[in-house]
């Protein structure tokens, strides 16, 4: 992923950056959590304590320097110790996160390791996972008790008893990745555990998974961008960051497309992180090639076959919502008579077996000759629409339906709407 770019951001920049998407994600409170860096010097930059997630600046950053000395207008966070902890175990690691985010402390308060295989790229990002025994917060004995686990060298991600979660990166990008991709794997699992079911899978399944995927794509030189080109790239940029912002994708992973001309389409970069993609970032696909200099969303087969299969699509939207990949990972199905607009947008919502978008891509590809939306099991929802709007809004339907659903598990039977009503919905707004 391409990474904040650390040589011109200075660290307390960098901090007030993630801790901004952190607080605005949800997954911090106003006095919660924590973040810090280690510099090149061996200096210690750190959120203060007592002071508004929601309005720090880089000016309220705090620096604790080698010899102890404390600079900066505020105190730094109470959770120091631990963080000093951290990298004097792991010297390896520059960057620390420590938060509460409500996924993560659900398996806090139950005592459990959540199960990162249920979708390909978690287990690569988030690594194994430790467990840090209760200590009071703020002590020197936490601190022991999470640096005794990071002695570990397969752990940069522990959860805490009774507390949150803190993990560790060699930068802070790649902290935050970590931190970002695990309370989604917890959300996503407890969501799918009110559904009734939890389907995982074994790393044999990952190691082959990760073979299905075309790497070797042939590239073109005469790249040019006619003023039609350069509006979709603006136009993919502001929905690509409103998903971002609305929960729909993650910065690891999240991949739209347009088709420009013919089936020659724009799609999203592997390499960008998709709070930061600008139009630059956008991969042009001419023939089959991918302009040079880029390499395109693994996704880029399929997203080809599909348009070519499918003339009245223009955009596709491939992403991992939590309520969605609930029935991703559970295995239910996905009924979509919840209330008229979800029907009437998506009317049917099918599953298919995990990988069969790249074992079978023609196959899948057809499905959307009938079909707006899928589901492919343990790994992602795949929209399409006439144009980017328009898929976006449909991803948006769906994600608000498996909320709802979801929801609904807690408070009765499911009573979505019956064959009478869907046929009075089917003749009144002429739905074949």
């Amino acid at each position: 992923m391409k990474q904040l770019d650390t040589e011109l951001m200075h660290p307390s920049e960098q901090i007030n950056v993630i801790i901004g998407r952190i607080y605005r994600s949800g997954m911090t409170t106003t006095s919660g959590g924590n973040i810090s860096i280690r510099d090149s010097n061996g200096d210690i930059w750190i959120t203060p304590s007592g002071i508004d997630k929601g309005s720090l600046t880089p000016k309220d950053i705090m620096c604790i320097k080698q010899d102890g000395t404390v600079i900066g207008p505020h105190t730094p966070s109470s959770e120091f110790p631990f963080h000093k902890a951290i990298y004097q175990a792991r010297p390896e690691l520059n960057a620390v996160i420590h938060a509460h985010p409500p996924g993560l402390v659900a398996f806090s308060i139950a005592r459990r390791i959540p199960d990162t295989n249920i979708i390909p790229q978690a287990r690569y990002i988030c690594g194994e996972i430790g467990y840090a025994p209760y200590g009071t917060p703020g002590s020197e004995d936490l601190g022991a008790k999470i640096a005794a686990q990071f002695l570990n060298l397969k752990y940069k991600a522990v959860i805490m008893e009774n507390h949150g979660v803190v993990l560790g990166g060699t930068d802070m990008m790649d902290a935050y990745q970590r931190f970002e991709t695990l309370e989604f794997c917890c959300r996503t699992l407890v969501n799918a555990g009110m559904l009734g079911n939890i389907n995982t899978l074994t790393d044999d399944q990952i190691q082959q998974y990760q073979g299905l995927i075309p790497h070797n794509i042939a590239r073109f030189m005469d790249v040019s961008y006619p003023s039609e080109e350069r509006a979709l790239r603006s136009e993919m940029v502001k929905i690509i960051r409103r998903a971002c912002d609305q929960g729909l994708m993650i910065s690891t992973y999240g991949t739209a497309s347009i088709r420009w001309k013919g089936d020659d389409f724009l799609i999203t970069p592997t390499d960008v992180v998709r709070w930061d993609i600008i139009p630059g970032d956008i991969v042009q696909i001419r023939n089959g090639m991918a302009e040079a200099g880029k390499t395109p969303s693994r996704a880029v087969a399929l997203h080809q076959r599909i348009y070519q299969e499918n003339p009245q699509i223009n955009s596709i939207i491939t992403t991992q919502p939590t309520n969605l990949m609930a029935y991703a990972v559970s295995g239910k199905k996905f009924d979509v008579r919840t209330i008229p607009e979800s029907w009437i947008f998506l009317q049917d919502m099918p599953s298919v077996p995990f990988g069969s978008q790249y074992r079978n891509t023609d196959k899948v590809a057809k499905m959307f000759n009938k079909n707006s939306a899928i589901i492919v099991e343990n790994d992602c929802v795949i929209v399409t629409g006439k144009n980017l709007l328009q898929a976006f809004d449909f991803l948006e339907v769906a994600e608000f339906s498996a909320n709802s659903l979801v929801m609904a598990t807690a408070v009765g039977p499911l009573c979505p709407i019956g064959d009478e009503e869907i046929e009075d919905l089917r003749v009144a707004f002429n739905v074949k």
